[in-house]
């Protein structure tokens, strides 16, 4: 059984000591790729220079909302040129988070905007971030027309007719560690109604860890959690989910077996 986790996030300080243990774990777990997201200066780098090292890790770069503030035009033109590099499969993350204060939500919007013109102009993927924003996040994705290039909705945590317009607008939708939570209901529902073509799978580690693991360091292998939560939710075998999920990965990021 091969896994993809399409949302990692090893190039940050909490794996500075053991990444390669951690990447190592992850192998023998079954995750054959995964695709580590870069978000501002520091970890666009740190997530470069560890695909270089790893043929089946793959990189997406991006500008967290959070930081939209720190966002300048040189920033703008790099984001440009590494959208070229061979291993970067998609832009992202990118989107709004209402849920810190630091970057106001009109220089959020500007960012987001931005980063899904640039995708549309390399014909690339995009990997939405949305905290407490969903309908400011769609009506972005409308106006940009993303639909132009699609993408993910990472880590997804609305509902089913939030899930449906996302699928429409030529969306995967993502789920992650919270499936496993015994009280989210809401990725658990959309995790029965999201067409088996249009579904991902990933771990957000550091972050939210799947059950049994709440609350400790998330990791790439605990990504079969997640599958294996899935398959039972679907009544279906967690070797169906693992290979569908995969196969869907390869597809949108353009990665050939």
């Amino acid at each position: 059984m091969k896994l993809f986790d399409t949302h990692t996030h090893l190039n940050v300080d909490q794996f500075l000591e053991d990444r390669d243990e951690v990447f190592l774990r992850a192998r023998e777990a079954g995750v054959e790729k995964m695709v580590v997201v870069g978000f501002d200066r520091e970890t666009i780098r740190s997530a470069l220079s560890f695909s270089e090292m790893h043929e089946s890790v793959y990189v997406a770069v991006g500008w967290h909302p959070v930081d939209a503030i720190d966002f300048v035009q040189e920033d703008f033109q790099w984001l440009d040129t590494l959208a070229s590099h061979d291993k970067v499969v998609a832009l992202g993350e990118m989107g709004l988070d209402y849920y810190w204060d630091k970057s106001p939500k009109a220089i959020q919007k500007e960012v987001f905007a931005r980063q899904i013109q640039l995708a549309k102009k390399h014909k690339l993927p995009i990997i939405i971030h949305n905290r407490d924003a969903t309908r400011d996040v769609v009506d972005v994705l409308k106006a940009e027309n993303a639909a132009e290039v699609g993408g993910i909705m990472h880590c997804f945590a609305g509902d089913e007719d939030v899930a449906r317009e996302c699928l429409d607008m030529n969306f995967y939708i993502s789920l992650g560690g919270p499936v496993t939570f015994k009280n989210a209901k809401l990725p658990k529902e959309v995790a029965k109604i999201v067409p088996s073509d249009r579904l991902l799978i990933e771990t957000d580690c550091p972050f939210l860890a799947p059950h049994p693991y709440r609350g400790k360091r998330n990791e790439p292998a605990y990504v079969r959690l997640i599958a294996e939560q899935i398959a039972e939710l679907r009544n279906e075998s967690v070797e169906k989910i693992a290979q569908q999920t995969y196969d869907n990965a390869c597809r949108l990021f353009g990665i050939s077996e």
